[in-house]
């Protein structure tokens, strides 16, 4: 035993070897049809080479000769499964045929081996989709393979049962066994070098589990169970009847000896009676009468000296002639002798004798074992029939549908309206198709009804908003010239800008840009226009309107939205501008004469962000001439379809092309540019700017 199981280990092994270094060549690359050819004829040489080499065992040969076919079409092609299976198969019968080897289940041998390769090609397509099998998948494939192997053998040799069974009753749990772990293994090995192995503790659940699986798996519970229950229920009702068949064969035979017996004693010489003589006569005479019987029995003397029988000559124990005596005339009973165990039968007779009728226990069940080892490979063979046909029905009627219905719901959760179920293979699936596509249509309706008013409120809120940015650029004065515009990514934004005189010589300046965009953006931005013009208007200084404007914000801003800003205020007597930056752009200054820079100011923190934050003001010196250009950052991030910013270094070189032009064309100019930038590409931030030239005072000069 321990032999066979060292050497069929080894033979597995190789086939897993050879699997694993094919799978390494060929891992990264498709098959073409000559790697499948090569593939095949590879593992149908394995097969032949199996035929050839098995393993002795029993006064039988064992091999894993499907491992071929199968690791072929299930790992690497279905086509090479076929070759390897036509290869091994065929030769397995012309040597079984013409030249003697293994002649006796040359047909089961040849059919299963090249049934395996065709086999290979339905896992592959249909059962795994030309996935690899998991191991648990791979060991049941290779199993059953061989129960189909074992079951010809029976099929094909009712003429002489007990020989079948008896090579049935050898081979087929080594061969069935071995062959499953060499696919499985196979699997493993393979999964783990590709990354697809997961372990136990990994495996999905609840929600994550398909339903095919979740399905699969109740399938094979139930019916595995009904199988095993009509097995065993078969079994005992077998074990009765082989049983009582026994004793109703014992108790004729018991009979048969006894007439036997008094006929030897009428044909014993009357002068014989007494002496020892006629014993010896009595058994020369049953004996004569015994070779001519097909009954196994035992006659033996007080003594316990069988005179005749089985085991003629040898002498009974103690122990056995007690237990004998004590079922005469009984029920049978098991006895062993000579290392054979018995159904015996005990009859006691004239002249101190008994006559011991027995039946070998291995005879009395043959019919039943051999019946259950059949009953059971059909009950395989069937329960994996109906699996796999009910599996795959499950997959193509009811997954299959399944996949088609989420897929169309995917495509209409991610916005794709239009899109429609049609899914009618059966009458629940199309009312499943038709409801969905009403449900859709009924939200159609919604969202565009939603839509409109939503779209009115925009508009409303856009008109506000809008009103709320000062638009008369016309002023009074003769020391500046000043234009601003706001072009908001949706309809309403979270940009602003203002002006507004805070005493009869200064202006105040202040541009704005609050985190995010909409409807919460624009709110948050009225309300930081607000604080700051009040502030600005109480006559604070630009440090002291941020550092209160900003505890303001802080307060209740649960949403934890934030403002850079830009404020400055000018006394246009002088020019001296005080100013402060709380996170926001640099500003573009342009001296008279000369170019537009960035000005890199001192930077604070944004408003909203933390209290008590005091801003860093500073001081920009205007003289006439100057211009001052200040913005937001949806200018300078401006992206075109190939998502390149538009950037600050363009915006200085837009700027210093229009140097000599008023407010006003200056920013529709710049406008325009960054519309030619990003083209098609969609305007994602709002795009605020203000410019402000800055004349002097003539009374001064």
């Amino acid at each position: 035993m321990l032999y066979m199981i060292l050497k069929m280990s080894t033979v597995t092994s190789l086939y897993i070897l050879l699997t694993v270094l094919i799978w390494n060549k060929y891992r990264s690359s498709t098959l073409r049809p000559a790697d499948q050819l090569l593939i095949g004829v590879i593992y149908g040489l394995c097969s032949v080479l199996s035929t050839h080499y098995g393993i002795d065992y029993g006064d039988m040969m064992l091999n894993v000769r499907d491992i071929g076919p199968l690791a072929a079409g299930l790992f690497f092609h279905p086509v090479s499964g076929v070759i390897a299976g036509l290869i091994g198969g065929i030769e397995r019968y012309i040597v079984g045929t013409y030249f003697g080897v293994g002649s006796y289940t040359r047909i089961a041998c040849s059919l299963s081996t090249c049934l395996a390769g065709f086999l290979s090609v339905l896992y592959n397509k249909v059962i795994f989709r030309g996935k690899k099998p998991s191991p648990i998948y791979a060991f049941f494939m290779g199993a059953v393979m061989e129960v189909f192997h074992m079951y010809v053998v029976l099929i094909t040799h009712r003429a002489d049962m007990k020989m079948a069974f008896y090579v049935v009753r050898i081979c087929s749990v080594p061969m069935i066994i071995f062959t499953g772990l060499g696919l499985a293994l196979s699997s493993l090995v393979l999964m783990k070098l590709s990354g697809e192995w997961r372990t136990p503790s990994r495996q999905l659940k609840g929600e994550r589990v398909p339903v095919s699986r979740r399905f699969q798996f109740w399938l094979f519970a139930v019916t595995f169970t009904v199988f095993l229950l009509n097995f065993a229920f078969s079994f005992a009702m077998q074990t009765q009847s082989a049983f009582q068949n026994a004793q109703t064969s014992l108790k004729k035979n018991s009979e048969a000896l006894k007439t036997i017996y008094r006929r030897a004693l009428n044909d014993i010489d009357q002068e014989t009676k007494g002496t020892d003589r006629e014993e010896l006569a009595l058994a020369r005479t049953f004996a004569t009468m015994y070779i001519n019987s097909e009954n196994r029995f035992d006659l033996y003397n007080s003594s316990g000296k069988v005179i005749v029988g089985t085991h003629i000559g040898e002498v009974l124990t103690d122990d056995e002639m007690a237990l004998i005596q004590s079922k005469l005339d009984k029920k049978s009973f098991i006895l062993t002798l000579s290392g054979t165990e018995y159904l015996c039968r005990s009859d006691e007779l004239e002249n101190d004798l008994t006559l011991l009728t027995m039946l070998p226990t291995e005879e009395v069940y043959a019919s039943r074992d051999a019946q259950a080892y059949e009953n059971t490979f059909a009950n395989i063979l069937l329960f994996t029939v109906i699996y796999i046909l009910i599996s795959y029905l499950v997959q193509q009627i009811i997954v299959n549908n399944l996949n088609m219905i989420n897929r169309s719901l995917d495509r209409i959760t991610n916005g794709n309206l239009n899109e429609v179920v049609e899914v009618r293979d059966s009458t629940e699936f199309a009312s499943l198709s038709d409801d969905i596509n009403h449900t859709v249509d009924a939200l159609k309706g919604y969202i565009e009804a939603a839509e409109k008013r939503i779209e009115q409120e925009l508009i409303f809120a856009h008109t506000i908003q809008d009103a709320a940015l000062p638009k008369n650029f016309t002023f009074p004065r003769s020391e500046f010239e000043l234009y601003a515009s706001m072009d908001p990514a949706k309809e309403v934004g979270g940009d602003f800008y203002d002006f507004f005189f805070v005493d009869m010589d200064r202006i105040a300046l202040v541009i704005a840009d609050v985190s995010g965009k909409g409807i919460p953006a624009s709110l948050f931005m009225m309300r930081a226009k607000t604080a700051i013009r009040s502030l600005a208007e109480s006559g604070s200084s630009p440090a002291e309107i941020f550092y209160k404007a900003n505890n303001s914000l802080c307060e209740g801003n649960d949403a934890e939205m934030f403002v850079t800003a830009w404020i400055g205020i000018i006394d246009l007597n002088t020019g001296k501008m005080t100013c402060a930056n709380a996170g926001h752009e640099y500003p573009m200054l342009m001296r008279a004469g000369g170019d537009y820079n960035l000005y890199k100011d001192r930077h604070t923190m944004p408003l909203a962000t933390i209290e008590n934050i005091r801003a860093k003001e500073y001081v920009i010196t205007l003289e006439p001439g100057d211009r001052l250009f200040v913005y937001t950052d949806g200018i300078p991030e401006a992206i075109n379809e190939q998502t390149e910013d538009y950037g600050t270094d363009r915006l200085v070189q837009k700027l210093n092309t229009l140097k000599d032009v008023s407010t006003v064309e200056t920013l529709l100019s710049v406008r325009q540019d960054i519309s030619i930038f990003a083209g098609n590409a969609e305007q994602f931030d709002d795009i605020t700017m203000l410019c402000f030239f800055y004349h002097g005072n003539d009374s001064e000069e």
